[in-house]
């Protein structure tokens, strides 16, 4: 969220030799992720990447509950990637998405009449909420224009987190907007089901230009599965993980019983999903003039299950499939990412981030 505050924006960005690295960090309940890309002749490559893990609790619901717990996170990822300041994430649980038709031509005077109109687009104090907007085409009425709104406290609470940690903060955006840049290429125009399926919770976003219009948090995450898989087999955390994603919810001779308890609970997800997308297709496409959603594309650290998009593909009668974290990065032909793909679907939204100050060549 590039103008959420003043104090990061940069009206003349340093040559590229003087720029900070491009560097994102994201903060989830699983724990603290970051990456550091490269820009090379052939295109942007992962340079380092790092994650510390969180006890339970440490950060929930988007809270910084144990702010010295995430600063010790925090500076330890930013010391392994080398870097002083990053890009950073405010937490989808917290936002308020609006959009609004406004009178205006430069974005000065679009966001003057956004703050005119807060009181009904956020309910919030408006002396107590910052928000951003982009503009998303023209009306008889006038612009059309999307936005995120935060309460003040929120992103000051993370502040003050990252300043405990001495590490800067170059921006703050939604996570959803990060993680949509991550997994969808400019120009990508449609509206697509973005599924974050973490630990704790489901994440959905729809996004349309790459543009987040809907977002929800399904309190169902994919630790159910593990915990789904210790109680059938009888196995520690760490071999029930591996058995989830080995296993997934293919059906295999004797798998019977093993099946029927991941699909309790991958059922539970896929019909909070259903749900959200036919409200979506039957009623607020139509009615706010958006597109119906094309396809669906799962990320996130519990994303990679053996025949989740299959099952989902099935249900939601849309084309789903696995994302791909470095769609706008180097061609495979000239590099190949050394962090496994699996392991890289949980670094989409620090990914996005990174991009954040990114400009082609």
């Amino acid at each position: 969220m590039s103008a959420l505050m003043s104090r990061f924006v940069h009206a003349l960005p340093p040559p590229r030799y003087l720029a900070p690295p491009l560097a994102g960090i994201d903060i989830s309940a699983s724990g603290v992720k970051g990456v550091r890309l490269r820009d090379t002749a052939r295109g942007l490559v992962l340079d380092s990447w790092a994650a510390e893990y969180l006890s339970p609790g440490a950060f929930a619901g988007g809270d910084f509950a144990e702010a010295e717990t995430i600063a010790s996170a925090i500076a330890k990822v930013a010391g392994t990637l080398g870097v002083s300041s990053v890009s950073a994430a405010l937490p989808e649980a917290k936002s308020y998405l609006f959009e609004a038709v406004v009178a205006g031509e430069t974005s000065d005077e679009l966001r003057t009449a956004v703050g005119e109109r807060l009181t009904e687009l956020v309910p919030l104090p408006p002396e107590e909420t910052l928000f951003d907007i982009v503009a998303t085409g023209a009306s008889e009425q006038g612009i059309r224009v999307a936005g995120t709104g935060f309460a003040k406290r929120i992103a000051d609470r993370e502040l003050a987190t990252y300043d405990l940690a001495r590490v800067g903060v170059r921006s703050l955006e939604g996570e959803t907007s990060a993680m949509a840049r991550a997994l969808l290429a400019p120009g990508d125009d449609a509206a697509i089901l973005v599924i974050d399926l973490g630990k704790t919770t489901t994440k959905l976003a729809i996004v349309e230009a790459r543009i987040p219009r809907f977002t929800t948090t399904i309190g169902i995450g994919g630790h159910a599965f593990t915990l789904a898989v210790q109680k059938h087999f009888g196995v520690t955390e760490v071999e029930a993980r591996r058995v989830k994603i080995e296993h997934g919810i293919v059906a295999a001779p004797g798998n019977e019983d093993y099946l029927a308890a991941m699909l309790s609970t991958v059922a539970a997800i896929k019909d909070e999903v259903a749900r959200r997308l036919e409200y979506w297709q039957e009623r607020e496409a139509k009615l706010a003039g958006h597109g119906p959603v094309a396809r669906a594309v799962i990320a996130g650290g519990n994303a990679s299950v053996r025949g989740l998009p299959e099952y989902l593909e099935a249900a939601l009668r849309i084309p789903v499939a696995l994302g791909d974290v470095f769609t706008n990065f180097a061609s495979r032909d000239h590099w190949i990412p050394e962090l496994d793909y699996a392991e890289s679907l949980a670094y989409a939204t620090a990914i996005g981030l990174a991009l954040h100050d990114y400009a082609p060549r």
